[in-house]
């Protein structure tokens, strides 16, 4: 048995409308005119792109040549969020899972459960697809996250489907699926398929090198300053411009020695812009606390940290900050 393949109408729209990015205007994307299916990822509004990343990861999308494409990087650079946003704005369905260690490629391909087809009938047992093959099947795109804590044996079985092959569906009689034509499949994770390089991800498993000769590998830094900066003034466009610059500052202080860039500090938890943007809100949110900045980055951030990283984090917040802070 075969998917039947749906041609989906495209619209060539400029990649400077896009993605907000600078290009000329004859630089187009085909984006999908169908705007109204469920997979497609939520917009947000506040998302800035790079354009290295748009560049790279369009190109993809346009002739992917039977690769796959992986993002890596520290936790919270934006690597799930550079793609889930990209894929929003082109109206890209799309399949995310979020993986773990015990993750098998059974779990991906899907599984048989007991269902009733009405109310009232009796249940049966019926074959209910998982999201590669949702994604194959449809022509979604297929996003692995925390793609490197998943065992090398068990992802080396995407590798019949990416090198062009049919997915067979052993456990479902044998189905055969010819992969749709804008069937995509990409990887996040915090490694670039080698391990925990670093001591800081413990959990990353070395991945088989047959396996990532199939991978495009593109590598995820935090956003510059000016861009995390910009994003400040969109979210919390109430905060003074300085205090704004501030929290950025604080931002790359803290991720620097997080990633061991100061050999004589050591901590254990990074800000993502993410968390840099609930930091400026909520500072917002609580304006009439004594300190609200403070009392704004404890929600955030510090309340899962122990103590001698809230003390590492405030005496960086008092370097940046000086007399203003607390």
């Amino acid at each position: 048995m075969s998917n039947e393949t749906v041609t989906r109408q495209t619209v060539a729209t400029p990649v400077a409308d896009l993605f907000g990015i600078d290009a000329p205007k004859k630089v187009t994307a085909d984006k999908f005119a169908d705007d109204q299916n469920h997979q497609i990822p939520r917009q947000d509004e506040h998302y800035v792109f790079r354009k290295e990343f748009v560049r790279e990861v369009l190109a993809y999308i346009q002739k992917p040549h039977n690769d796959a494409m992986l993002a890596f990087g520290h936790t919270g650079t934006g690597k799930s969020s550079g793609f889930n946003q990209l894929l929003a704005r082109l109206n890209y369905p799309t399949e995310e899972v979020t993986c773990f260690e015990d993750m098998r490629y059974t779990d991906l391909v899907g599984q048989f459960v007991m269902r009733a087809e009405r109310p009232g009938e009796q249940p049966q047992m019926t074959w209910v697809d998982g999201p590669l093959t949702r994604a194959a099947r449809y022509g979604h795109a297929l996003i692995l996250n925390e793609w490197d804590l998943m065992e090398p044996g068990e992802l080396a079985g995407l590798n019949d489907l990416l090198d062009g092959r049919p997915l067979m569906i052993s456990q479902n009689g044998g189905e055969i699926i010819h992969p749709h034509p804008d069937f995509r499949l990409f990887a996040t994770g915090n490694s670039a398929g080698s391990g925990d390089e670093m001591g800081l991800y413990q959990a990353v498993k070395t991945q088989n090198l047959a396996a990532m000769d199939r991978y495009r590998i593109i590598e995820v830094d935090y956003p510059a300053p000016e861009v995390e900066e910009g994003i400040l003034a969109r979210v919390a466009p109430k905060l003074h411009e300085d205090l704004r610059k501030g929290m950025v500052k604080v931002a790359n202080e803290i991720r620097a020695v997080f990633k061991g860039e100061n050999p004589e500090a050591q901590i254990g938890i990074t800000m993502s812009t993410r968390v840099l943007r609930r930091w400026a809100m909520l500072t917002l949110d609580f304006k009439g606390a004594k300190n609200s900045s403070a009392y704004a980055l404890d929600i955030a951030l510090l309340r899962r940290a122990d103590k001698e990283e809230r003390e590492a984090v405030t005496r960086i917040c008092k370097d940046v900050f000086g007399e203003l802070w607390g």
